[in-house]
C-alpha cells in the first residue's frame, strides 16, 4: 500500500514538471507568433495612415522614380568604402607585455586564510 501511495506521488510530481514544461514551451511559442505577426502588420499599417493622410491632404501621390548609371552608383560605393576605411587607426601590429607591481592588499592576503583559526577554550 504504502508502496503504492509513494509511486503515485512520483508520478504526480513528473505529470506536473512535464506540464511545466509544455505549458512554457507554448507559452513562448506563441508568444514569438504574436510578435512576428506584430512586426509583420506594423509596415502596413504606417503606409495605411500614411495614404490616409494625402488623402486628406487632397494630394496625389507620386511615386519617386530615380534612374541612376551603374557608373554612379560604383563612384558612390567606392567613396563609401574609402570613407570608412580612414576611420580604422593604423596599428603597429606589436604586442608588448609589461608585468605590473602589485601593491599589498589585506583582501587577497593568504595570511588571514581560514587554515589559521584562533584557539578557542
Amino acid at each position: 500500500m504504502t508502496n503504492s501511495i509513494i509511486l503515485f506521488t512520483d508520478l504526480a510530481a513528473e505529470a506536473s514538471g512535464y506540464t511545466i514544461s509544455v505549458v512554457s514551451i507554448i507559452v513562448v511559442f506563441l508568444s514569438l507568433t504574436v510578435l512576428v505577426l506584430i512586426f509583420m502588420a506594423i509596415p502596413k499599417l504606417l503606409e495605411m495612415k500614411i495614404k490616409s493622410s494625402i488623402k486628406k491632404t487632397g494630394a496625389t501621390e507620386v511615386a519617386p522614380s530615380i534612374k541612376m548609371d551603374a557608373d554612379i552608383n560604383a563612384a558612390i560605393a567606392m567613396g563609401l568604402h574609402m570613407y570608412f576605411n580612414e576611420l580604422h587607426d593604423e596599428e603597429s601590429n606589436v604586442i608588448t607585455i609589461h608585468n605590473a607591481p602589485k601593491q599589498y592588499s589585506p583582501w587577497s592576503s593568504k595570511i588571514y586564510g581560514v587554515q589559521n583559526q584562533p584557539l578557542r577554550k
